[in-house]
């Protein structure tokens, strides 16, 4: 294609794309916007190398030389890319991305823009969905390393899983490279490797006031005997302690390698009780299997009573961390039933995303050397707004959430508080109503210019707090899991005028 923009003289006139999505994702009414620093990094470095022209000349020889010349010369000093910022809150049809430059340079571009914008915004997405179900009150830590599709499939949903609302990754290279706190525990693996017979090479530790305890697992031994919990799996025992005098002060420890109940939770009660008596205090337990609810709420309860019984008040707030195959649907569920979990791992259903793996972007030609264009189709939703646009968030005078995203055409004024604004459906002409404006946001900011970054995208932490209050700024009903509300996306009254004459311009008239 773009060979033949070349050919025919087209390459360097000046277009306008808009890059939005027209659906939202999962069932709900909203998308968290992710992958603009990337987007930005790409426009930035954009240009074919030798060794890349040399490739295209092996795969196209029917092109000319001229051509290949024409790509060696090519970057992005003439682009200017506006967009919303990254963790804000995005609705269909708002274009995230509006790329203004030369059409050969913006169509050679959409793909990868495509690519770095659709699975980056649905995993934060699924992430800020997991969270709106598990409450502001809940750690949940992204597990999904092991389950995602590919190294680069992993990295990406770790930092955007941060982006939508998670605390931490068990990724550590995402967390060196972005700077997300990192959690983990221990595998199961780690406890069946230890047997009865097993004797620690170093059984010392040293204690919380920097003294030596020669041998910890006699220690732990007389611990469990005092405590009456002889009758516990004494493998997986030794396996807490060899782990705990590794980490005294962060001992969390995998409970359900044999017994969740009838040992793994009275063996780290056996350890938390000895770290205590040394000076530390342990931190908790992981859940991997079973009834989490049940589990979750029989070992508050252990907790209970052996802080009760040993007069610890702080045993009652051990951490409870539940993982295995959690999604939207477990943490419902859980909810319904009551439990006693303050931490998730979540992995496969968060960063593959099974309940909708893609997020369906497009990339769509809308001007061309100042003039409009349009894409019909026989399906409506996938009729395009023709030219280039402006995107405002209003609030209305009946509450303190944005109310309508409204679609202007590029050269109308801005909305102004105290204004009665007509927005207008699209695609439904008796679909409209009046805002009196009380606060408008502008949406589309420019990002990149001609070969200069005007600002910076590379904070995370800026992005990830940007989705939260966003969020928390949204009318419950368009957040619900279950049937929410629409948020409206409208057009201005100038902008509903110039899609339909140019449709009707477009669309040729049939003879019966």
């Amino acid at each position: 294609m773009a060979y033949s923009y070349f050919k025919n003289n087209k390459h360097n006139q000046t277009a306008v794309f808009d890059l939005f999505f027209r659906k939202n994702p999962f069932g709900g009414e909203y998308v968290v916007f992710a992958g603009l620093d990337e987007c930005v990094r790409h426009v930035q470095s954009f240009k074919f190398s030798d060794d890349e022209i040399e490739y295209l000349r092996k795969t196209l020889p029917t092109c000319s030389d001229d051509f290949f010349e024409y790509l060696r010369s090519i970057n992005c000093d003439n682009v200017k890319l506006y967009a919303i910022p990254e963790g804000s809150v995005v609705f269909p049809r708002i274009p995230l991305l509006r790329l203004e430059g030369p059409i050969g340079i913006l169509q050679l571009i959409e793909t990868t823009l495509l690519n770095l914008v659709n699975f980056p915004s649905l995993v934060a997405t699924n992430a800020a969905r997991h969270r709106s179900v598990a409450g502001k009150d809940k750690q949940l830590i992204e597990f999904g390393l092991r389950r995602a599709q590919g190294p680069d499939g992993a990295m990406s949903a770790s930092r955007n899983a941060y982006l939508g609302g998670f605390d931490g990754t068990s990724d550590v290279l995402a967390g060196k490279l972005f700077g997300i706190p990192v959690f983990g525990t221990h595998a199961h693996a780690f406890v069946s490797s230890f047997t009865e017979e097993e004797i620690l090479s170093d059984p010392s530790i040293i204690d919380a006031e920097g003294k030596k305890l020669d041998d910890f697992w006699a220690f732990v031994c007389e611990t469990r005997k005092e405590l009456n919990l002889e009758a516990t799996n004494t493998s997986e025992l030794i396996a807490f302690a060899a782990f705990s005098r590794s980490f005294p002060t962060n001992a969390l420890l995998l409970v359900d390698t044999y017994d969740t109940l009838s040992s793994g939770v009275l063996n780290f009660i056996v350890i938390a009780y000895a770290l205590h008596k040394l000076g530390y205090k342990a931190k908790g337990i992981r859940l991997d299997s079973g009834d989490l609810a049940y589990l979750s709420k029989s070992a508050r309860g252990i907790f209970l009573k052996y802080g009760k019984q040993l007069n610890i008040d702080y045993f009652k707030e051990f951490t409870i961390v539940a993982s295995n195959d959690i999604n939207v649907g477990t943490l419902e569920s859980l909810n319904q039933q009551g439990h006693s979990i303050d931490s998730f791992g979540i992995g496969t259903n968060l960063v593959t995303c099974q309940q909708q793996p893609a997020l369906g972007c497009v990339y769509k030609l809308v001007e061309i050397e100042g003039t409009p264009r349009i894409k019909l189709s026989q399906e409506i939703s996938k009729v395009t707004l023709p030219g280039k646009k402006n995107a405002y968030r209003l609030w209305g005078t009946t509450n303190q959430s944005p109310c309508v995203d409204l679609l202007t055409c590029d050269d109308e004024p801005i909305p102004k508080v105290g204004e009665k604004i007509l927005c207008r459906n699209p695609f439904a002409e008796h679909k409209r109503v009046y805002v009196s404006v009380t606060k408008v946001e502008p949406l589309l900011q420019l990002f990149f210019d001609c070969g200069k970054v005007l600002m910076d995208t590379t904070d995370l932490s800026k992005a990830r707090d940007r989705a939260i209050s966003q969020i928390a700024e949204q009318r419950p009903d368009h957040l619900r899991i279950l049937n929410p509300t629409p948020y409206k996306v409208s057009v201005s009254e100038k902008l509903y005028d110039r899609l339909h004459n140019l449709w009707l311009e477009s669309s040729p008239v049939t003879e019966l």
